[in-house]
């Protein structure tokens, strides 16, 4: 028998049962106190700088599609459209969103319609606000740039699964004087995000951004039980290093089972 697995499959019932309970505790009313995100917090300053300009605010999901292991980055951007959408309906701003992959469209023109319908604002909402451009990687990334270009965008905010094209983009932005905010699950992406952004979500704040921003209290609650089970990760580790520091294999052989 393979060694540790005992110990993983009973690791994944304690995470599983602490994700479940946060989520019932939250869908019956509790608030969980989630730190702010200051790239999540910028955004309504950044609308409010393009309506104030007269000018658009550009917003891309990524170029993942909707599998795959790179499709919970797609999903927490659109989740997040849904609150910059409100805020532009509310404030009157100019929204185009960029879309890499033919079978996001429908559902990022459902969030924007959504939202726009849920400030009041249906009679301004545009289908053109949400465009198809390619599926070809840096032919997307230059269809973007040189809208953003043409467009003077005001603010550009770039939240999913990004690869090379994220630098081209980004750089289009800085050179046209946009706020930018983004954020990608895509690690390697990161330094070139942090260069050439405004703000940026590493990681799991992109993720933790999608659930704030719905306000959906099963993903607000899953977001606290990650929490409380890397807690739980890190107890293990800190316990497990110091019981090898003085001659006891206790952890280590509970790893093994």
């Amino acid at each position: 028998m393979k060694t540790g697995v005992v110990f993983q499959f009973l690791s994944l019932i304690v995470i599983a049962t602490i994700i479940i309970y946060k989520i019932q505790r939250a869908q019956n009313g509790l608030v969980y106190n989630i730190r702010n995100i200051s790239g999540l917090d910028a955004i309504e300053e950044a609308v409010g700088r393009a309506t104030e300009m007269g000018r658009m605010i550009h917003f891309s999901p990524g170029i993942a599609d909707l599998s795959g292991v790179t499709a919970s980055q797609t999903f927490a951007g659109l989740e997040t459209l849904g609150m910059i959408a409100k805020l532009t309906a509310r404030y009157g701003a100019k929204l185009f969103v960029s879309i890499c992959r033919p079978v996001i469209l429908p559902f990022a023109e459902e969030v924007v319609k959504q939202a726009y319908m849920s400030e009041g604002s249906l009679e301004s909402f545009n289908e053109d606000c949400v465009q198809y451009l390619s599926s070809e990687q840096f032919a997307y990334a230059a269809a973007v740039m040189g809208i953003i270009q043409r467009e003077k965008a005001a603010a550009s905010i770039l939240l999913g699964a990004f690869w090379a094209e994220s630098l081209m983009i980004a750089e289009a932005g800085f050179h046209a004087g946009a706020i930018q905010v983004a954020g990608s699950a895509n690690i390697h992406q990161i330094p070139f995000f942090v260069a050439s952004c405004d703000y940026v979500l590493i990681g799991e704040e992109l993720y933790a951004a999608g659930a704030i921003a719905s306000g959906n209290p099963v993903k607000v609650g899953s977001i606290a039980g990650q929490d409380v089970c890397k807690f739980f990760v890190i107890a293990i580790l800190v316990v497990g290093s110091l019981s090898i520091t003085f001659g006891s294999n206790l952890i280590a052989n509970l790893l093994n089972i």
